[in-house]
């Protein structure tokens, strides 16, 4: 990939990630680790716009002539076999949204699924140990682009293992295979902590990341804006109820009792659910009554009670609680 060009549009002062409304720390460091070409890790909790941030910088990759082959080799520095032997005589070109290729990180992920396996019909006419028989993975997919592992901490350590190698020497060897092939891609992954139904990642693995961080949206004008611009409007809805929606789901996130709290997307979704029960109930404004039909469909499996605090009551009970004491208090203003 073109890097000067690259690099000089995360130098631009404009913000080049404009998908993202707030979090400038992570952007800084986003483009600081860019810069210095290091792959990384974004951490924060769900729906705050990791993989939108991810899929920003793809955007932000010239495009390329490259072959027309699996491998998005450069005519001039080609790396798969085909092109090698000048088997691949077609280029075209390749915007750097093209070259953004995604793995979701799974149990049943493996490394094959990373680095590539055998293609039964090719090996059946050159042999299985013939590198004309591999079929590339999704690294070489993401040759001259990003890689993105989302969740990545759900992925069994064997795939860790397999991504030690290509992240360090920005190579692969290939199983029986004799020859190394070169990988070049920005490495891109995300973890969620408040996920608890995960792999633990390697001190080794670790090591060869930078980690940026990610939380939820700095402040209640930050977190109206996202949800005013994110959300589909269907009908009116007052701001005093727009305010009185980002007031209690930040409070929620202040509650002790919670393992698992709300993302933006249940911001979202509480502000939608009241436009759709408005329309339902034969009106063209939102008001409170649709807000709070809506509350226990769309944040009671948003949320997590610790162990202590679910012997108590469930996560309806405890919305329907908070709601009610947050509207004695007469924040709905």
């Amino acid at each position: 990939m073109e890097k000067s060009e690259f690099k000089a549009k995360l130098l631009e002062k404009e913000d080049c990630f404009p998908e993202i409304i707030g979090q400038e720390d992570a952007k800084k460091q986003l483009k600081s680790a860019l810069l210095s070409e290091r792959h990384l890790i974004i951490v924060g909790p769900s729906g705050i716009g990791k993989t939108t941030l991810a899929k920003n910088v793809a955007k932000l990759l010239p495009t390329i002539t490259v072959n027309d082959c699996a491998y998005n080799c450069l005519p001039e520095k080609p790396i798969c076999p085909e092109c090698r032997e000048g088997k691949t005589q077609k280029t075209k070109q390749s915007a750097g949204e093209e070259r953004f290729v995604r793995l979701q990180g799974s149990p049943d992920l493996t490394s094959e699924d990373l680095l590539g396996d055998i293609d039964p019909v090719k090996a059946m006419k050159h042999g299985t140990t013939s590198i004309i028989s591999f079929k590339p993975g999704k690294i070489f997919h993401a040759n001259n682009g990003v890689l993105f592992f989302d969740e990545l901490n759900r992925c069994p350590e064997k795939v860790q293992n397999a991504l030690l190698q290509v992240l360090e020497e920005s190579r692969a060897t290939i199983g029986s295979y004799t020859i190394d092939l070169e990988t070049n891609f920005i490495f891109i992954g995300t973890i969620n902590k408040q996920d608890t139904s995960t792999e633990q990642l390697s001190d080794v693995f670790m090591d060869r990341l930078d980690v940026v961080y990610m939380s939820y949206p700095e402040s209640p004008e930050t977190e109206e804006r996202i949800m005013l611009e994110k959300s589909t409007h269907l009908t009116d809805v007052p701001q005093k109820l727009a305010k009185t929606i980002i007031r209690f789901i930040r409070q929620l996130r202040e509650d002790k009792r919670l393992e698992k709290l709300p993302s933006v997307r249940a911001t979202i979704g509480l502000y939608e659910r009241a436009q759709s029960n408005a329309l339902l109930n034969g009106r063209h404004e939102a008001n409170l009554e649709d807000l709070k039909e809506a509350v226990t469909s769309v944040l009671a499996h948003r949320i997590e009670l610790k162990p202590s605090a679910k012997y108590l009551l469930t996560p309806e009970q405890l919305l329907n609680d908070e709601l009610e004491e947050f509207l004695k208090k007469g924040d709905y203003r």
